[in-house]
């Protein structure tokens, strides 16, 4: 088995599974799967083998409760947001967070540029 890797972030479909878990503290398939279908069609054999992957990684715990697993979230969403902004300032702020909060403050004339920057609208779907 893989050690679980704390500098991970997870691929779309296993961070879907693991935010539907945060809602709902632990589930079991057919949870994950009816909070993942608000918004897409999943097949449950689909959710099920995201889930065991995620078990696998040491992203969530699973025990057995009756004839199916229940999972609850080890990775906390804390923890992914600060590995998911980390990457965001290494890779287009060179490493820096003061950057980061110009380009997010709208400031003209940053240090790493001799032009004035004009914002565009920050996305927040993609947050």
């Amino acid at each position: 088995m893989r050690k679980p890797s704390q500098r991970e972030i997870p691929p779309p479909l296993e961070l879907e599974c693991l935010k539907a878990l945060w809602e709902m503290g632990e589930g079991n398939v057919k949870d994950v799967r009816t909070a993942l279908t608000r918004n897409r069609n999943l097949a449950y054999t689909t959710v099920m083998t995201i889930l065991e992957r995620l078990a696998r990684k040491g992203g969530v715990a699973r025990r057995k409760v009756g004839r199916s697993f229940v999972y609850a979230p080890l990775l906390s969403r804390d923890h992914l947001r600060e590995l998911a902004l980390r990457k965001l300032v290494n890779s287009f702020f060179e490493g820096s967070e003061e950057n980061l909060l110009a380009h997010l403050n709208g400031v003209k004339n940053r240090p790493d540029t001799s032009r004035d920057f004009d914002p565009a609208p920050l996305d927040t779907a993609l947050l």
